[in-house]
């Protein structure tokens, strides 16, 4: 069993009715605790709002930040932009219950809340799929791995039909489509 993470416990049995703020910088040791080695680096705000009711809690969860990563393409490190916002509600119950994504249902007794989970969770569904460098998009990456995929690529096919002779046909069809 892994030692909950302190600081992302929030005593809530104390806090009047209505709305309080919980800041927190994550960075990579963050993620270490989840044993997620995932980002080269982490630099992430989150802001938690936390709306107590007479009868349940509602919070809030906004991430904003970077995560250094290794592009999928050319396997070079790079900074990807997260921002992310969440909801959820904490409601009291017999038993412990968090099969519902957005509904987390605690014992009567409790009096306290963690939420390093969510914030984790939040976060890493916040990086893309597919993890691409910027410079890969904008051409402005000079990388061996990308001047070797440009190597390897097959020629355009402009640059095939230039050199092929081709059915005077397919030249008509075309006309066609540029006499739009």
């Amino acid at each position: 069993m892994m030692k909950p993470l302190k600081e992302f416990i929030i005593q809530f049995v104390g806090l009047k009715a209505g709305e309080h703020f919980f800041e927190y910088h994550i960075d990579n040791t963050f993620f270490e605790h989840f044993e997620y080695d995932e980002f080269i680096d982490a630099n992430i705000n989150t802001t938690v709002v936390l709306n107590k009711k007479t009868t349940f809690l509602e919070l809030h969860f906004e991430v904003s930040g970077t995560v250094n990563i290794n592009c999928d393409v050319t396997n070079e490190p790079f900074d990807q932009i997260i921002k992310n916002e969440f909801d959820l509600v904490v409601k009291f119950g017999d038993e412990f219950n968090n099969e519902n994504e957005e509904i987390l249902i605690i014992p009567h007794a409790e009096y306290e809340v963690d939420i390093a989970q969510y914030i984790y969770e939040l976060i890493v569904l916040s990086v893309p799929t597919k993890r691409i460098h910027p410079g890969v998009e904008d051409g402005t990456l000079d990388s061996e791995i990308l001047n070797k995929l440009e190597e390897l690529s097959p020629k355009s096919l402009e640059e095939k039909n230039e050199n092929e002779d081709i059915d005077p046909r397919w030249n008509t069809l075309k006309k066609l489509l540029t006499d739009k």
